[in-house]
């Protein structure tokens, strides 16, 4: 699904990503853990062209993908949930969730039924400014309107920072439901290692901006969380 190859990336002089290989298996939930500023929402940034990579390849679907413009990569079938969520706050939950709907030429003219089944909060909401929810609906919002484009691959970066925990349990939810029901291939950015274990079917630790370790989510023992990611 997603196959990253030999990815180098800098801020200015600063060498952010070094010969990151990653790959996405169609159907999978891959979780890229690590601690703060080791190079995590710059792999994110770079897979969605929001940010140039120096050098190595990025495909998706068996396509290189890698200097193509944003807006190709959600045409091709890639959400993006960012880190911080980033909702239109002046605009209601129906514009939030409508806005993204003609980027894709073969997608949805309306919003899909099924988004309210999984956010019923945001039917009840539509009218309502995305600014005014709390801070759980502002990240249900986010990935609903991720979701409304009806991807292959979802992207998210730490869906669970700064919400509640029965929210991140929800949330949690619909990822599985996602993938189990529709096979949607994931690829998750998380800090907390319970929603990650809980989540993930794979890891990949990210360190100094490489990739350290990597393997199924049962093989994240406690000795590979003390070496790369304690503080």
């Amino acid at each position: 699904m997603l196959t990253i190859t030999g990815l180098n990336q800098f801020y200015g002089g600063s060498h952010t990503l070094w010969d990151v290989n990653l790959t996405v298996p169609k159907g999978s939930r891959t979780c890229v853990i690590g601690r703060n500023g080791m190079g995590k929402t710059t792999l994110l940034k770079c897979i969605m062209g929001l940010l140039p990579v120096t050098s190595g390849e990025i495909c998706f679907d068996g396509t290189p993908i890698t200097h193509r413009p944003v807006e190709n990569r959600a045409r091709s079938g890639v959400g993006y949930v960012p880190q911080g969520r980033e909702i239109f706050p002046q605009l209601t939950v129906e514009e939030n969730l409508r806005i993204g709907l003609g980027v894709r030429g073969n997608g949805p003219k309306d919003v899909p039924a099924n988004i309210f089944d999984l956010f019923p909060v945001l039917k009840q909401m539509l009218r309502r400014r995305g600014g005014d929810l709390s801070g759980g609906q502002q990240q249900q919002l986010a990935i609903a309107r991720a979701l409304v484009l009806e991807p292959t691959l979802l992207v998210l970066d730490e869906p669970s920072e700064g919400i509640q925990p029965n929210i991140v349990h929800e949330i949690g939810d619909i990822i599985l439901e996602l993938n189990n029901r529709s096979g949607l291939t994931v690829l998750i950015v998380e800090q907390k290692l319970p929603f990650a274990r809980r989540v993930a079917n794979d890891f990949v630790v990210l360190d100094k901006g490489r990739c350290a370790r990597r393997g199924a989510i049962e093989d994240l023992t406690d000795d590979i969380v003390r070496a790369h990611l304690s503080v």
